[in-house]
């Protein structure tokens, strides 16, 4: 889930080409883009802008009481650059994805990870003490990896 703090950069970078923000508005304007599925939290939405910032793609609002921020030329150019490689209207994607991560399948799906990995982490501390085991982990994780990449989801 690292990507998820680009995501929410690309979602703030949208929001600043509207208009400036501080960032407990844009927190807000997260969730409500999300349909209220998305709670952004200053945890996720600060450490974002600090890092846009150092990267001189957002800026602060030299005038502002609060800390108000909007967007800077690299900001306009790294949204140019996601626009060129993503398809889709950007909220509709947004909104999409967080409804997504609150399904009874995403739900169901993280808990089945879960379980793969910690049977995964248990066949891995088996295979220590038989080495000829490791073979046929590794056999097996290439068997799954490729009926992964092969299956159409």
């Amino acid at each position: 889930m690292k990507r998820r703090r680009g995501f929410v950069q690309m979602a703030v970078l949208h929001l600043l080409e509207e208009a400036p923000m501080h960032g407990y508005q844009i927190m807000k304007e997260l969730e409500i883009r999300s349909g209220g599925n998305y709670s952004a939290s200053a945890g996720t939405v600060y450490p974002a802008l600090q890092e846009m910032h150092e990267q001189e793609m957002i800026e602060l609002e030299p005038t502002s009481e609060k800390k108000t921020y909007f967007i800077q030329e690299k900001g306009k150019v790294r949204l140019k650059e996601f626009r060129i490689r993503k398809e889709g209207a950007f909220w509709s994607n947004w909104e999409a994805r967080w409804s997504w991560q609150n399904s009874e399948e995403a739900t169901h799906l993280k808990e089945l990870i879960d379980l793969w990995e910690t049977e995964l982490r248990t066949a891995i501390r088996q295979t220590r003490s038989t080495p000829e085991n490791s073979q046929k982990l590794i056999a097996f994780m290439k068997e799954i990896t490729e009926r992964l990449k092969n299956e159409d989801y």
